[in-house]
């Protein structure tokens, strides 16, 4: 049982929750760029929030489904010919054609029973700087066949039967989830922290990284964002130790043109870090295509433990009232 890829997306992927606990090692845990929207498309099809699902960027694919299948597109606004942010019945047989995103950059398309490519250090997210995990490594292209699990047909028959509040046609429902990190409008605020090397940089560096309205450039991917506006300077002229870094930290190379580290990225540098982009905002910053522009708004590590606690509150909402629709 399989999908057949009839035209590529661009960047297509598998992509699941990532492979962590080996960032001491040298490798990151990947996965997603927007766990949350992941985590939504999978409840949506009674998944485990942890299975692999198919990561679109900004234009989605042609995808012939070989049998019945329950699947969900949750995320970026996609002009598709299917319903998005629901559960879906595609039949057998069907072409499912996703085209552009008119609003967000990263959707997430999950079938019941998860993508099933083998498992490598315990994910099955494709690591494109590895070139591991997924399929082969690699971004999808034409005439790729996705496996599903054996028992994929079955469990979308069941689970769609199950729900409750089924549309008219009898292919989905009268409900939808609404987008937990799709901007509605441009910039987006971004928490941020005051970074390891924060002081680094004079106080009229400083109010210009907070000041600016920052726009994403087009040499960014999935390692990192790369910020145009104006370049900051340090101060300091001594060379800074290589260090860790994490998702969301905001690294300042030589050139001054930051970048905001995400799901791919190096777990090491040796940059300054200016600022750290609190953990709840990442998935907002995520559905930022190149061209878009985001400003930073300082926090402190409080404040961020309560911005990821209010969207942990939000999801676990939204989670029990697909399960109830799902009659558990």
């Amino acid at each position: 049982m399989s999908i057949q890829v009839v035209r590529p997306g661009l960047l297509m992927t598998v992509q699941d929750i990532g492979r962590h606990g080996h960032q001491h090692v040298g490798l990151c845990p990947g996965g997603a760029m927007d766990p949350l929207a992941l985590t939504l498309a999978n409840a949506l099809v009674g998944n485990e929030h942890g299975a692999a699902a198919l990561e679109l960027t900004v234009l989605g694919p042609d995808l012939l489904f070989e049998r019945d299948s329950l699947v969900a597109l949750v995320g970026a606004e996609f002009e598709a010919d299917m319903p998005i942010n629901r559960p879906v019945l595609v039949a057998r047989g069907s072409r499912v054609s996703i085209s552009r995103a008119a609003r967000g950059a990263r959707g997430y398309l999950a079938v019941a029973g998860g993508i099933a490519v083998e498992e490598v250090l315990g994910s099955r997210s494709t690591y494109l700087p590895g070139g591991f995990g997924g399929l082969d490594g690699r971004v999808l292209k034409r005439g790729d066949l996705l496996p599903l699990a054996p028992e994929s047909a079955k469990l979308s028959r069941e689970r769609f039967a199950a729900l409750k509040h089924k549309d008219k046609r009898g292919s989905s429902v009268r409900w939808s989830v609404p987008p937990l990190t799709v901007p509605d409008r441009e910039p987006i605020v971004l928490h941020a922290i005051e970074g390891e090397h924060f002081g680094d940089f004079d106080a009229n560096m400083q109010r210009v990284f907070f000041d600016t309205v920052w726009r994403v450039t087009p040499d960014s991917n999935r390692m990192g964002y790369r910020l145009g506006g104006p370049p900051l300077t340090r101060s300091k002229t001594d060379e800074i130790l290589s260090g860790p870094t994490c998702l969301g930290s905001v690294q300042v190379p030589a050139n001054g043109v930051p970048i905001a580290l995400m799901a791919d990225h190096q777990t090491t540098g040796g940059y300054p870090r200016i600022a750290e982009i609190a953990s709840a905002d990442v998935p907002r910053l995520a559905q930022i295509a190149p061209g878009g522009t985001v400003h930073f708004a300082r926090t402190t590590l409080d404040m961020a433990a309560e911005l990821r606690k209010d969207t942990r509150t939000r999801m676990e909402t939204m989670l029990r009232g697909i399960a109830w629709e799902y009659g558990k």
